[in-house]
């Protein structure tokens, strides 16, 4: 299963780039458990840590997608430098103001300053897009493996920052956060020879330049099936916000809260397992297309764990429920993005990306309040609504905008011949 992925890293500096991008992406996993526990332990208040991470969560959401039309305009490495030098600034004065007992808005005004974090995962599915541009197969192939790569983070973060914060010091997670995000973020950075061109820089295909004329000064937002998209992955994000909110009150519900990290380590493992397979079959039909159908997949899969919850069905069968539901989401994340790669130009790609990921972080911020509440007035198993809902939700949506997706009939007066030029107008 794995050679097609050897084969991705024939290319000179694919190694470099990808583990880069991996040191650095393991630390935005780490840093939401890390600044939890930090803020928990040295001023005894969960609720002041939800709402801190929340306002950080609120401002890289807005950061991110400024920081990626920065990045598609004066490339890669003259903005993720600085910015990341920058965030050290927040982050060493956050640590300083919970350490010295400083008011809680300097917490506050400390991690929502820090918002000028760089898209890395975006960053490096640019690098393939450019590098893979005339083979769509391998291109693919390489955003299955983004995909996999992020639900290994996500496995493996959230637990290193716990054990560094348990085991050393409540600071010892967001210091290994911070040290992790910046050394990988300049590693990767200093790839250049993989860098994908900016707008200073004409792109490599006539069709490329041609499609990037159009939207040259224009929000990616102007595209239609970026909204459609966008939308889609906030509802994407709700299910994983929920989910993760609600595995954890069930576990402590039951009287095994441990257990929890342990359940939200097989979603990831489902969602991990799902993309390197996905990856391997060879797409066939249009990206649209596909993309419904992972959504749908999506929405029935995480009809298992909300029947498992509702039913009682015990922690053993509820970790059986929470991977098949994690094997519905990493096809959906991978086409999605490829979407995004066929219906954008490669100058606009940066900050395209980073919209939709804001998207997916707006909606684990909602599904995570909406879960809450509602494990605090329902039974245990309740909760699992909220993610089955937020999937279906999202079906909704990306059938409602199917025909911008390439999905049915298309507009009047356009043909079949023209798909990129009208996903720009």
């Amino acid at each position: 299963m794995f050679a097609p992925y050897r084969r991705l890293f024939t290319r000179p500096g694919t190694v470099a780039f990808t583990l880069a991008g991996l040191l650095g992406r393991l630390s935005m996993s780490m840093t939401g458990v890390s600044l939890v526990v930090l803020i928990a332990e040295r001023r005894g208040s969960y609720a002041l840590a939800g709402t801190v991470a929340a306002a950080g969560l609120v401002a890289v959401a807005i950061g991110m997608p400024l920081i990626g039309r920065l990045v598609d305009r004066f490339g890669q490495a003259r903005v993720t430098v600085p910015a990341v030098l920058y965030n050290l600034v927040p982050l060493c004065g956050l640590l300083l103001c919970v350490r010295l007992g400083a008011p809680d808005w300097t917490l506050y005004l400390c991690w929502a300053a820090g918002s000028a974090v760089p898209n890395l995962g975006g960053m490096a599915r640019a690098r393939w897009a450019h590098l893979l541009r005339d083979a769509p197969d391998d291109r693919h192939l390489a955003n299955s493996l983004e995909q996999a790569l992020d639900e290994l983070c996500f496995m493996t973060g959230p637990v290193l920052g716990m054990v560094l914060c348990t085991t050393i010091a409540p600071e010892a997670g967001m210091l290994a956060a911070g040290g992790a995000g910046a050394g990988g973020a300049l590693l990767f950075s200093a790839q250049r020879r993989t860098e994908p061109p900016t707008a200073d820089r004409p792109a490599v295909t006539a069709t490329a330049t041609a499609t990037a004329t159009v939207v040259a000064d224009r929000s990616p937002l102007r595209v239609p099936a970026l909204r459609v998209l966008t939308l889609t992955f906030l509802s994407t994000g709700m299910v994983f916000g929920a989910l993760d909110l609600t595995t954890v009150a069930y576990a402590d519900a039951l009287g095994n809260r441990p257990v929890a990290g342990g359940l939200l380590a097989l979603v990831a493992a489902g969602s991990c397992v799902a993309g390197l397979v996905f990856g391997t079959l060879r797409p066939t039909g249009p990206a649209g297309a596909r993309f419904l159908r992972g959504v749908a997949a999506m929405a029935g899969l995480l009809l298992l764990p909300l029947a498992a919850g509702l039913g009682g069905a015990g922690l053993a069968l509820l970790g059986v429920a929470l991977f098949a539901a994690g094997t519905g989401t990493a096809p959906t994340m991978v086409t999605g993005m490829t979407l995004i790669q066929e219906l954008l130009p490669q100058r606009k790609l940066n900050e395209a990306m980073a919209i939709a990921v804001s998207g997916i972080m707006i909606g684990i911020s909602t599904g995570s309040a909406l879960a809450g509440t509602l494990a605090e007035h329902a039974g245990p198993g309740a909760g699992y609504w909220i993610p089955a809902g937020a999937a279906a939700l999202a079906l909704l949506i990306a059938l409602a905008g199917r025909r911008h997706l390439g999905v049915g009939p298309r507009p009047p007066g356009r043909t079949a011949s023209e798909p990129t030029v009208s996903a720009t107008r």
